[in-house]
């Protein structure tokens, strides 16, 4: 079943169309840092592209858009994920790694391209789906997880096997052209939002790390390298790129200890 925002999953215990924060106050058309509550952490987007990460910054940066609450207008800068695609999508068939997703047009770096969309999920019946599988089966459950200064990691599960959007389609690729970036509008429940990594010309198979360690620190060798008993539980990389760690990643966390 296709729908282009997150809904809540089987288990009930996440709501993500639920509207917890409270709007800013701005009555210009479009919000500016230092007098919108939203853009307190500093500009999101220039030109509809999201600001780079400073170099000496290890992680990507919290985005927070404007909402439903918020007084500024639907034309404000900071109101981007939320207005879905704007891009030409084409799902098609790839010579290896079954269904794919490419652009029909040219897409800027740091623009946004589309967001992985489904059901979120507590973590529970994220590991009850993740242990019904087979090794014949196909996984789209993504985990993210974010480290806040607290210290505390705050879990987010989105499955799109049965409902989602064309974001279920993106496959893995060690040297990709699209990076994740959590992106909260209404809620703590963040949007896993996709953007360009860098140009993208028409035609081009359009693809993200798995890991998430784009934009996150580089994984070192030994992480890279899964240990020879764990190989038999992953699943083969076919990305054909010339980093290329042979298998895709996958999180411990949720599948059954062998």
């Amino acid at each position: 079943q296709y729908s282009p925002d997150n809904v809540a999953g089987a288990d009930g215990d996440i709501d993500p169309t639920e509207i917890t924060f409270s709007g800013c106050s701005c009555l210009t058309s479009s919000c500016v840092v230092h007098t919108c509550s939203c853009l307190c952490r500093g500009e999101n987007y220039t030109s509809l592209c999201l600001k780079p990460t400073a170099e000496e910054e290890e992680y990507a940066r919290p985005v927070f858009e404007c909402n439903a609450l918020c007084q500024c207008g639907e034309s404000c800068q900071n109101r981007v994920v939320q207005r879905g695609l704007q891009f030409r999508l084409e799902v098609f068939k790839t010579e290896k790694k079954g269904w794919g997703l490419r652009t029909l047009e040219f897409i800027a770096k740091g623009r946004f391209v589309c967001e992985y969309a489904g059901e979120v999920l507590g973590f529970n019946e994220a590991r009850r789906r993740i242990h019904a599988q087979t090794s014949k089966d196909s996984n789209y459950i993504i985990a993210v997880r974010e480290h806040l200064h607290s210290g505390q990691v705050m879990e987010t599960f989105v499955d799109p096997t049965y409902i989602g959007n064309v974001g279920r389609f993106l496959n893995h690729s060690c040297e990709p052209n699209l990076f994740m970036v959590p992106v909260r509008v209404d809620s703590m429940v963040p949007k896993l939002a996709l953007f360009a990594a860098t140009d993208i010309p028409a035609g081009e198979e359009l693809s993200y790390d798995y890991s998430g360690k784009f934009h996150n620190l580089s994984i070192t060798d030994r992480e890279q390298k899964p240990l020879e008993g764990d190989n038999r539980l992953r699943k083969p990389c076919y990305c054909g790129s010339r980093t290329c760690t042979s298998f895709l990643p996958w999180d411990s966390s949720l599948f059954p200890t062998p």
